[in-house]
């Protein structure tokens, strides 16, 4: 199966691309998918949206390279969002990288990695879950979060106390390769369709 994590920050200094690194390598241990590590600053989206859903949803009309991003997004089986947590909620650049995909995320699981202060960025994915299950997304329950995560990982990207992480992380995945598979087996029976 394949697995797209999406790093979502772009704030300057951000730390979005370590946690996603340290995740991308817990998911090729996991050994059951094929990961795609799609990193939202390398993404120029224009600002303004097409006018409506099915403008949106003709990716045909967009140019080369984002078309090239929607077609990294519908090979996907499943998805994780790598998150900071800004006043309450996720980046608009995640929100701007969401609107401009729709049938893209129908029928397949997103799971989440977040990091922040005190709260370790749950807030963001309390938020993100709306989102999702707005586009007929299947959010799943296990989570990974950083309360404090610039003192637990090193300059180098190593983590310090890994076996919490290491652990939630293996939940996380197993979770997404049991709704990845039963939900790529059901659209295989039935193609999802929104009436």
């Amino acid at each position: 199966m394949k697995l797209v994590i999406i790093v979502g920050s772009v704030r300057e200094g951000r730390f979005g691309l370590r946690v996603g690194e340290w995740f991308r390598a817990r998911a090729q241990e996991h050994g059951h998918f094929d990961v795609d590590v799609l990193d939202v600053a390398d993404v120029e989206l224009p600002w303004t949206l097409p006018p409506n859903v099915l403008e949106l949803m003709d990716v045909s009309a967009r140019p080369a390279e984002l078309q090239g991003v929607a077609a990294r997004l519908a090979a996907a089986d499943a998805f994780v969002v790598v998150t900071p947590e800004y006043n309450h909620s996720f980046p608009a650049s995640l929100k701007h990288l969401i609107d401009w995909h729709f049938t893209e995320w129908q029928a397949k699981p997103i799971g989440f990695v977040s990091y922040g202060g005190h709260g370790g960025g749950l807030r963001a994915i309390e938020q993100l879950r709306l989102v999702f299950a707005e586009l007929h997304a299947a959010t799943v329950r296990d989570s990974v979060s950083f309360d404090r995560h610039w003192e637990r990982f090193a300059a180098d990207g190593s983590l310090s106390d890994a076996d919490a992480p290491n652990a939630a992380a293996k939940v996380l995945l197993d979770s997404l390769a049991w709704w990845g598979q039963a939900l790529a087996d059901a659209r295989a029976v039935r193609p999802y369709a929104v009436a």
